[in-house]
C-alpha cells in the first residue's frame, strides 16, 4: 500500500483534520506509523479510538504486516507538541 493512499482512507473515513503517514518498511508499504488528529476522537480513550480507527481501515490493516497509532483530538495534538 502507498502511504498516501492510506493517509486518503484515513481522512475520509475518520473525518480527519490531520493524518501523518511514515513509511516503516523501507518503501515495500507493510508497515506504517500514523498520526491521526480527528473531532472523532472527543470523549473516546485510547482504547476506544484505536478501535474505531481498526474498525474503519478493516481490510486495509489486514493486507500490512504493522500498524501502529497515535490518536488525538485537534486540541490535544495543538497542546502535545507532536509534529
Amino acid at each position: 500500500m502507498e502511504p498516501e493512499t492510506l493517509k486518503k482512507l484515513i481522512e475520509e473515513r475518520l473525518a480527519a483534520e490531520l493524518v501523518l503517514v511514515q513509511d516503516m518498511s523501507g518503501g515495500c508499504g507493510q508497515a506504517f506509523a500514523v498520526v491521526i488528529v480527528s473531532t472523532k476522537f472527543e470523549g473516546k480513550n485510547k482504547l476506544a479510538r484505536h478501535r474505531l480507527v481498526n474498525s474503519e481501515l478493516r481490510e486495509e490493516i489486514a493486507a500490512i504486516h504493522a500498524f501502529t497509532q497515535k490518536t488525538f483530538t485537534p486540541k490535544e495534538y495543538e497542546e502535545s507538541g507532536e509534529r
